[in-house]
């Protein structure tokens, strides 16, 4: 066991990019082939995983609703592995900077001594983008672009230690999810909604600025890999729960919402002829036109 600073390792931040092996950054990928353990989320591929098997490979992620990894138990273990191991790396789904509690591991190991540095990722709303072919933003339409979550972790807050003090709870995560004021932005890009999209779309609309029913939507799983799907419709059809059958949820999904991607199924259609109209004024494509 090393017991000086100068003999610690060092420990890595590093985005792993939406999903496809191939779309982590070159950096990324040079520090997985001289890791010598690293911490992945649940939502990290195994063929990313390919890169490093010289390493020791170390699954700490959170998927909402099931049981997982306590935070601070994370950041222990990102410390720990400093005292054993010279290149840690913490791999983390799309950017470690975005909805990956960054802050809290970077925190704990500057408490600790340790070196680190961040190596960012592609997040999946860029990805996303790329798949549809349609940027985000769009002269005279669209000027801001807002990424969002529903999702809060009660862990380490008031709510976590109430809801740890009721008989027979051991979770270590209790998601939930809290009514916000959506965002003035032009564009929207939804990360863990699945479950609240009804939800989102119904306020949106109620809200009637700057989107409206006829407000496009897209709803992309599995982004950039093989298993892409898309759904494409309006505000109003997703209000009115005609997505809440088609989502996956073994699947991460990205609900993209706003009046700069009204060309994006124009654009699918010329490039993909596998549409299937299974939903009444929808568009559903299976098999992403992109493979890893």
């Amino acid at each position: 066991m090393k017991n000086n600073s100068s003999s610690l390792g060092k420990v890595y931040l590093v985005g792993a990019g939406p999903g496809a092996v191939d779309l982590i950054t070159v950096r990324g990928a040079k520090l997985l082939a001289k890791a010598d353990i690293v911490f992945h989320d649940a939502l990290v591929d195994s063929e990313i995983l390919s890169l490093c098997p010289q390493a020791e490979h170390v699954a700490v992620g959170k998927r909402c609703g099931k049981l997982s990894c306590a935070q601070h138990f994370i950041n222990k273990r990102l410390v720990d592995a400093a005292q054993k191991h010279q290149v840690i790396v913490r791999l983390k789904g799309g950017d470690p900077m975005l909805f990956g509690r960054a802050d809290e591991e970077i925190t704990a190991l500057k408490q600790a001594g340790i070196e680190l540095e961040v190596v960012p990722g592609i997040t999946a709303a860029l990805a996303g983008a790329a798949s549809l072919q349609q940027s985000l933003t769009l002269r005279g339409v669209s000027r801001s672009v807002a990424f969002i979550t529903l999702a809060q972790g009660t862990e380490n807050t008031n709510q976590s230690k109430a809801d740890e003090s009721q008989p027979g709870n051991n979770q270590t995560i209790n998601p939930i999810i809290n009514p916000i004021t959506n965002p003035n932005a032009d564009t929207l890009v939804y990360y863990m909604g699945r479950k609240d999209a009804a939800q989102i779309a119904r306020q949106l609309i109620q809200q009637n600025q700057p989107h409206q029913a006829t407000t496009p939507v897209h709803i992309l799983e599995a982004v950039s890999t093989p298993k892409e799907r898309l759904w494409s419709s309006t505000l109003q059809e997703l209000a009115d729960g005609k997505a809440d059958d088609w989502f996956d949820s073994s699947s991460p999904a990205l609900i993209m919402i706003g009046a700069a991607l009204s060309h994006s199924s124009e654009n699918l259609k010329s490039s993909n002829p596998e549409i299937h109209n299974s939903l009444q004024d929808c568009q559903i494509l299976a098999n992403s036109r992109r493979h890893a």
